[in-house]
């Protein structure tokens, strides 16, 4: 009876280590996050650019250390329908949130209405006037039976908000 308890403990921590590791292993390895970067001025950059390119921009808020953060900067780049859409509409803007809150910036979340709210990830679609047009929060974008995200929400989700979209000629006749 004992020799059965250790095996079935055994089995137990095996399928726990083999079942997370390796998510947990992809999210440590990839770090899309620059974290020197000057947030402020690649947001200027990436407006300039939508607004010359008739683009918006998609900022994603996060940080390395977010899991879902990585997991949604992985789709996007995997997934050819989301790349796509994201490189014909937007500029894509990886906006860095250290961990530690006292190293935010308080005043950019301030500027964009707190979107922060929402924990992390969390996406901001400004216009090529730099102007927010849209907030969502990333946590109805997850899928309800895997541990990621749902490609039909997000396709969604950036076809709704594109320049076409928000455009009134779209709907003219």
């Amino acid at each position: 009876m004992k020799k059965i308890k250790t095996l079935v403990i055994v089995v137990f921590f095996a399928a726990i280590t083999f079942n997370c590791f390796p998510v947990a292993a992809q999210d440590q390895v990839q770090r899309p996050y620059n974290e020197n970067a000057d947030v402020r001025a690649d947001l200027k950059a990436a407006i300039q650019q939508a607004k010359t390119e008739n683009k918006h921009v998609l900022v994603q808020f996060g940080g390395n250390w977010c899991p879902w953060c990585l997991r949604f900067h992985a789709m996007a780049g995997s997934e050819r329908t989301i790349d796509s859409l994201m490189k014909a509409d937007y500029v894509y803007v990886l906006a860095n949130v250290p961990r530690e809150k006292e190293k935010r910036d308080n005043e950019l979340f301030r500027q964009y209405n707190y979107p922060n709210r929402f924990g992390y990830p969390v996406f901001v679609i400004l216009d090529g006037d730099g102007r927010e047009l849209h907030i969502q929060d990333s946590g109805v974008l997850e899928h309800c039976q895997t541990k990621g995200y749902d490609t039909t929400k997000v396709i969604n989700f950036l076809k709704m908000w594109n320049p076409r979209a928000l455009d009134p000629r779209t709907y003219q006749k």
